[in-house]
């Protein structure tokens, strides 16, 4: 290994540490709450390693956030089997969302409630995130066990609609304190009632 290579490498490691102390920051007291003494203490690195990665606090939660949403998507494309029946994947689906947000339920509740006060700084990630997600959605649909039902592909609006309101009930669920593999059954039932809604549509029109 090179001397450059190496350094890199050491500067990875260190990256990867601060942004598991501020994801460890966040689930102790939110990401408002939370300073940079903070992330390095749960990092148990120094002040000066965390600005060496980052300019601010703010770039660090940029960060977190997007690989959360990358995770997020990765894990749903993983647990889906395009071959299963449509209602299967479904279940598929949503079973892996409801896994992935009871890993980590503070980061997804920083997410929809305290990255937006980041204000045009947070616009562009929110929209990238929501471009991933519906496009998930989409291709999911097109799969062929939605085909074999003769079901519609998902169209922008109905999976932006789905997301919206599985993004509100994951909100207030956490919030609460109550268990997030209890949103479940009506995350699949409301995602079956748009699968079927958005081909009615498709077909009539």
């Amino acid at each position: 290994m090179t001397t450059l290579s190496a350094a890199d490498s050491s500067a990875d490691t260190y990256r990867l540490r601060l942004l598991d102390g501020l994801a460890a920051a966040i689930a102790d007291k939110g990401y408002r709450e939370t300073t940079v003494a903070d992330i390095v203490r749960h990092a148990r690195t120094s002040k000066r390693t965390f600005y060496d990665q980052f300019g601010t606090k703010e770039d660090g939660f940029l960060e977190l956030l997007r690989a959360n949403n990358a995770a997020l998507v990765d894990g749903i494309q993983a647990a889906v089997d395009p071959e299963a029946p449509w209602r299967d994947q479904i279940g598929q689906a949503v079973g892996a969302y409801v896994d992935h947000i009871a890993a980590a339920p503070a980061i997804t509740l920083s997410w929809i409630r305290e990255l937006p006060a980041l204000g045009s700084r947070a616009r562009p990630l929110q929209r990238a995130a929501l471009r991933d997600l519906t496009d998930l959605l989409i291709e999911l649909s097109g799969s062929a066990g939605f085909q074999r039902a003769g079901l519609s592909r998902l169209t922008e609006p109905m999976a932006i609609i789905l997301l919206g309101g599985l993004r509100e009930l994951t909100a207030l669920v956490v919030e609460d304190g109550r268990d997030i593999r209890g949103i479940y059954g009506p995350a699949v039932a409301a995602s079956t009632a748009i699968m079927t809604a958005n081909s009615v549509e498709q077909q009539s029109s």
